[in-house]
């Protein structure tokens, strides 16, 4: 894969299609430097674009605290989009009271985990031990209630101003909906790190008019729920940030990072929720994105990549790699830890064995032919 930090000139960042670059072979990724630049007028033709599962009875609602129907309700875990464990085939429960069954689905979010440190998948999928609110974690989501939200205003009125004045409404109606949230500033007598928090989510919400121009977008869907059953049975599942549809109908499907571009050498690593939402999308509308679109507040760059069905074929194998390997760690209770410098910043070092702590009792059924005394990170019953 190769990657550009040079745009060409008048290239507008938005443009659903190929973008001329020197690097616009099928798939080839593009990371563009922040420019305002005119974006491609989108529309909506039709309202099942891409449509959620609608065989789930719970609902959700986004982060602007938009109900979106369809699937089951997207989990408490931070940053979590996989639906939570409900009855039926629970032998135990875990410490929040809720019943707990193998894993059904897979996200982007939970995918990552599980690659990350299976250890770690398995807390918050089987255990769902509770982790703290995080000020980069809300800040992000914050930011993504705001740029949601501002669509709801006419094309027109869709200015740098008036999306910085969503901030403080937003920020209370996400306290209202979380109120866990209330800790991350309890420490803050005079308000000072507060006001320094929502600054910082200003300045983020200010530079996206640099990369994008709303008043020329018509999103056909935002914070939208999205579910697929694979041939193999798989069920892959997801939130996309935002769906533009192009006159001609070329889809692209567009997400927001608080953070900071990947170095190029990073890029493949930053794509594959993006590819996982463009799997979901193929396999529910046998379309294949046109593009696929990151925009980075915390850098003010643009990353793009136009896949091709070879691409998508491999996110598939993979995932259904990944899967299996899910499968059989939940029926022998083998969860190994995956020791990283990311470690520093877990929730669960005291649960950890590799920090000398101790796993919480493995709430599921282990084969018994399978399971081991000595397999690492692996805690069965008793």
């Amino acid at each position: 894969m190769e990657t550009s930090t040079e745009g060409e000139p008048g290239t507008p960042h938005n443009a659903v299609g190929p973008a001329p670059s020197r690097n616009n072979a099928p798939g080839a990724a593009q990371a563009r430097p922040a420019a305002p630049a005119p974006a491609v007028p989108t529309q909506a033709p039709a309202a099942d674009l891409v449509t959620a599962d609608s065989s789930g009875t719970e609902a959700r609602t986004t982060a602007a605290g938009r109900p979106v129907a369809g699937g089951a309700a997207a989990d408490s875990v931070p940053g979590g989009d996989e639906p939570a464990a409900a009855g039926g085939h629970g032998t135990d429960a875990t410490s929040s009271g809720r019943a707990v069954v193998p894993p059904r689905s897979l996200s982007p979010s939970r995918a990552g985990d599980f690659m990350q440190c299976p250890l770690l998948y398995r807390f918050r999928v089987i255990d769902r031990l509770p982790e703290k609110p995080s000020e980069a974690a809300t800040r992000g989501t914050l930011v993504h209630a705001v740029l949601e939200r501002l669509f709801d205003a006419p094309a027109v009125e869709r200015t740098a101003p008036r999306a910085k004045a969503l901030v403080p409404g937003q920020w209370q109606r996400l306290r209202e909906a979380r109120p866990e949230l209330v800790e991350l500033f309890a420490d803050d007598a005079d308000g000072e790190r507060l006001a320094r928090w929502l600054a910082e989510a200003e300045r983020l919400v200010e530079r996206w008019f640099t990369l994008e121009d709303p008043t020329r977008l018509e999103p056909a869907e935002r914070e939208l729920f999205v579910e697929a059953e694979l041939d193999s049975g798989l069920t892959l599942r997801g939130i996309i940030d935002r769906v533009d549809v192009a006159h001609t109908g070329e889809v692209r499907i567009v997400d927001y990072k608080t953070g900071k571009a990947p170095r190029p050498e990073y890029a493949e690593g930053a794509l594959f929720q993006m590819k996982f939402y463009a799997l979901v999308v193929w396999r529910l509308k046998k379309v294949i994105p046109r593009r696929l679109q990151l925009v980075y507040l915390g850098s003010g760059d643009v990353l793009t990549y136009d896949p091709v069905p070879a691409d998508l074929e491999r996110v598939e194998r993979k995932l259904l790699a990944l899967w299996e390997a899910i499968r059989l760690a939940t029926e022998t209770g083998d969860w190994r830890p995956r020791p990283t410098k990311l470690c520093g910043w877990c929730d669960h070092r005291a649960h950890c064995p590799e920090f000398g702590g101790t796993p919480p009792p493995y709430p599921l059924p282990v084969r018994a032919e399978e399971s081991g005394s000595t397999a690492q990170g692996r805690m069965g019953p008793d």
